[in-house]
């Protein structure tokens, strides 16, 4: 079974990580979760629910972010794909300076250094330059930077589907099969 460890952080979008666990719950993932307290406040905000209640569901473990010896923050432990979504501001900067005083961001080191998949989903807008020139840096080390910003080729018509935009582009990069919208196919233009 395939094992991610997602980590739900302080920027706004919080709805993004609560679809991606169901998805990958539902291509069978085993997931360790780390919130912080910012992300934990945007979850029961945004979605009226609590870490706990996200990790109530089988086949996710939640974990406390103050908690560096906890399975994540070690390399000997082996995760598939590590994700942040939404990864804040903060975040970004204390990864790409290497700081690891917590459990978001040190199993985001843990990925670097084991040379395993590193997604961050920044969400905030507009992007300060030290923010830009960060994600610069980290995508020249190999992480997939994916912004949060949904497309609208598809005409969505909900939130959800807006949602499921960037999940998808998430699921994308696991190579996970997904029903989560349709596909461009080069036809569109021509209806």
């Amino acid at each position: 079974m395939a094992k991610a460890v997602v980590a739900i952080t302080g920027a706004s979008g919080a709805q993004y990580a609560v679809r991606l666990v169901r998805a990958l719950l539902d291509a069978n993932w085993e997931i360790d979760l780390i919130v912080t307290n910012a992300g934990a406040i945007n979850l029961k905000l945004e979605c009226s629910i609590t870490p706990e209640e996200l990790a109530n569901i089988e086949g996710v473990t939640l974990h406390d972010n103050k908690n560096l010896a906890a399975r994540p923050a070690s390399g000997s432990a082996k995760f598939d794909a590590y994700i942040i979504c939404p990864t804040s501001g903060t975040t970004i900067g204390k990864i790409a300076a290497g700081i690891s005083d917590n459990l978001a961001t040190r199993s985001a080191l843990v990925a670097l250094k084991e040379g395993r998949k590193l997604i961050l989903v920044p969400r905030e807008t507009p992007f300060a330059t030290v923010h830009l020139e960060a994600m610069a840096k980290m995508s020249s080390w190999g992480v997939i930077i994916l912004p949060a910003s949904p497309g609208f080729y598809h005409n969505p018509t909900s939130i959800e589907e807006l949602i499921d935009f960037v999940v998808a582009r998430i699921l994308d990069q696991l190579d996970i099969e997904h029903k989560l919208g349709k596909r461009w196919d080069g036809t569109e233009i021509n209806r």
